[in-house]
């Protein structure tokens, strides 16, 4: 990397398992809520990484995101806020279709094939996922340069931009590297370059 005596090193981690007001398997935006293994799962995420000395944690607007940063932050004694640009990707019109709907499914398929500009209508094109993650990544890494910070965020959009953001690993990383919840990847952004450290890809596709 360039940049090498300051890179901000996060650990990006899925939230907990949550329950939602839909029946399962049904797309929604809604916030959620973590369930009593969700809730374990950030206790656990938060003593995983109390030697790593965590400046602060930082979650998406959603609530079981913001349910399990809270957790984690009080595991690791430091203070979490919601920012912007760290939510899951936005299905639009797709929002109350079930999760194998063929047209959210040729969407994913082609992000993962390498088409960004492929998008759910009325909801966001890849191109628009990623540049927003890199956008909120780096802000973030302006403020915390030199040191680690936790960042509570969303399984797809996690799989989607981190590959892609990162020049060391394949854009398609995710596609048999499913992500847990509450396992963090490790990922190391400075001025010029994001670098993915440790990836918590499991190929059980059941973790999802």
């Amino acid at each position: 990397m360039s940049d090498l005596f300051c890179p901000a090193r996060f650990f990006v981690a899925r939230h907990g398992d949550a329950a939602y007001e839909t029946p399962r398997g049904v797309i929604t935006e809604a916030g959620g809520w973590l369930t009593p293994l969700g809730l374990s799962q950030a206790r656990e995420l938060g003593e995983s990484l109390r030697t790593e000395n965590i400046a602060t944690v930082v979650c998406s607007n959603v609530a079981r995101a913001q349910e399990t940063a809270r957790v984690a932050a009080e595991m690791l004694g430091v203070d979490w806020t919601s920012l912007p640009g760290f939510e899951e990707y936005r299905v639009g019109e797709l929002v109350g279709q079930r999760f194998g709907d063929a047209g959210m499914q040729r969407v994913l398929a082609a992000w993962m094939d390498g088409d960004l500009d492929a998008a759910f209508p009325g909801g966001e094109s890849g191109l628009d996922v990623v540049n927003r993650y890199r956008e909120a990544l780096r802000d973030l890494a302006d403020q915390y340069r030199g040191e680690s910070v936790l960042v509570i965020s969303h399984g797809g959009v996690m799989s989607l931009a981190l590959p892609r953001l990162s020049a060391n690993v394949r854009n398609d990383l995710a596609r048999r590297q499913y992500i847990p919840n509450a396992v963090p990847a490790e990922v190391l952004v400075d001025a010029d370059s994001f670098r993915i450290e440790h990836w918590p890809g499991k190929a059980d596709k059941s973790v999802i």
